[in-house]
């Protein structure tokens, strides 16, 4: 473990502890990260909405925060619940553009500037969203890894270790995953390409 990673664990860990001042360390070296993390979501989303890495960045940041008393394992374990939380911010950003144009009440949401998804890039993400609910109750670690990859953009190294399995397990769930939720999206209309 380099240096940083090192450092970043130390003061994930304090601050899981309960140690605030830690948090005040921490946010200079993971926010880069945060960041190249928000911009792999967004190069996913469709062109013309006008939501940004930095708000995406910001919106997980206040659910991470609200996550105090965390027992981080390590950097790794870190963004991988950093990419749990985006994509749920992304779900549920989709949820109130599709209650919206479905005659649902509107919602207010808690981001620093105006959020447009395409009605179009809200369905997609709503079925993969579905699609892995239902990927999670015949495999768990599939849908893990699925979700650590594509959303977290986590190596077949760092998911094996997040997940304690080896590399070749992770590539295997990854393989059969793809094939499941390319089957299962296909199904209900939406073209896959995790």
């Amino acid at each position: 473990m380099d240096a940083v990673a090192h450092e970043i664990t130390g003061l994930l860990r304090a601050w899981g502890s309960g140690e605030d001042s830690a948090l005040d360390k921490l946010i200079p070296l993971i926010h880069d990260e945060l960041h190249c993390l928000a911009r792999r979501y967004m190069l996913r989303e469709r062109a013309g909405h006008t939501l940004q890495a930095t708000a995406l960045v910001n919106e997980a940041y206040l659910r991470l925060v609200d996550t105090r008393n965390v027992r981080w394992h390590d950097r790794v374990h870190f963004f991988a619940a950093s990419a749990l939380i985006m994509r749920r911010v992304l779900v549920d950003l989709a949820r109130a553009k599709h209650n919206r144009k479905h005659g649902g009440a509107e919602r207010r949401i808690a981001l620093d500037e105006v959020v447009i998804l395409s009605l179009e890039r809200s369905v997609e993400l709503l079925a993969l969203d579905e699609a892995l609910e239902r990927l999670a109750a015949l495999s768990i670690r599939q849908s893990r890894v699925v979700e650590l990859r594509y959303f977290g953009g986590l190596s077949e190294a760092e998911i094996a270790e997040v997940l304690k399995v080896s590399p070749r397990t992770v590539r295997h769930d990854w393989n059969l995953a793809r094939v499941w939720l390319y089957r299962e999206l296909g199904r209900s209309g939406v073209q896959g390409d995790a």
